[in-house]
């Protein structure tokens, strides 16, 4: 068993936070000087500041990459491009959901397949391939009835977003199976990594149809001794939380609270041996059970 300490400090994730960086290196046309500065800064980042989850060392990461550069969003085309792409991909899944004997299965497993839109991980996947990967793979861990028989008697709850684009897919299980909930759809307070914003929920439209929140913080995560005081009375308040995404189940993984359910994509083999589960796997996790 993993412990606090064993998933703060993995070396593994210095190796992949530089893998974001060199590919952001070469989108901006980095200067080598300054490729190596940064680089050097994000190993000295590792090693200063072990006591931070590794969504807050991101954080840390994100800001400094924006001020070495003077740019306020590195991921804004791609946060806009893949919103558009699930826009197209809306169109054409919402009337088979409907139409679906299952359509709670549906949605949710589509909206499981949408965190695969993650360029902070990788800028080399495939939406359409995972869409039929989920479709046909048993969940590997499969709370799934829980939350199905939980929203029937919640009437407020707390969602937490991901990313651009996975958000859209979010809209969809929302439209299909928390209608005539009091939904409020958390996003990030500021552009970190291809996380969703205000900017991208509205884009999407998901300010029409349910309450769009900041966390209050800019981790790619939610790491509730940062969040702002306003969210945390939506949180504490909420029948059921809906956690979507690795991020966040880095910040709320230890919380023990029996109100939030993890769906999520296992990208990593941190996050694979955490849970006991095979890299790629498609999760439904209910801390409790």
């Amino acid at each position: 068993m993993n412990t606090r300490m064993d998933i703060i400090t993995d070396k593994r994730c210095e190796a992949c936070f530089l893998k974001t960086y060199q590919r952001l290196y070469e989108k901006f046309d980095v200067e080598i000087n300054q490729r190596q500065t940064f680089n050097n800064w994000l190993h000295k980042t590792f090693e200063e500041y072990q006591h931070l989850s590794m969504p807050e060392i991101q954080r840390l990461l994100n800001y400094k990459f924006c001020e070495m550069l003077n740019i306020p969003d590195p991921f804004e085309e791609e946060k806009r491009r893949s919103n558009d792409t699930a826009l197209t991909l809306y169109e054409e899944w919402k009337p088979r959901v409907l139409s679906a004997d299952n359509s709670f299965d549906l949605a949710l497993r589509l909206s499981i397949a949408g965190n695969i839109m993650d360029y902070g991980a990788s800028n080399d996947f495939d939406i359409h391939t995972t869409i039929q990967l989920v479709l046909a793979a048993p969940f590997a861990i499969d709370d799934s009835a829980i939350l199905k028989y939980k929203l029937c008697s919640a009437k407020r709850i707390l969602y937490l977003a991901d990313n651009a684009g996975e958000i859209v897919f979010d809209k969809l299980f929302i439209e299909t199976c928390l209608s005539g909930k009091q939904v409020f759809f958390a996003v990030k307070d500021a552009p970190v990594l291809n996380d969703a914003t205000i900017k991208e929920a509205r884009e999407v439209g998901i300010d029409k149809l349910v309450t769009v929140i900041s966390n209050g913080f800019d981790a790619p995560s939610t790491i509730l001794s940062r969040c702002s005081k306003e969210f945390l009375e939506i949180y504490h308040s909420a029948d059921l939380i809906i956690s979507k995404g690795q991020g966040n189940y880095e910040g709320l993984m230890y919380e023990n609270d029996p109100r939030i359910f993890f769906l999520l994509m296992a990208k990593c083999d941190v996050i694979a041996e955490k849970l006991n589960v095979t890299k790629g796997s498609f999760i439904v996790y209910h801390l409790n059970e």
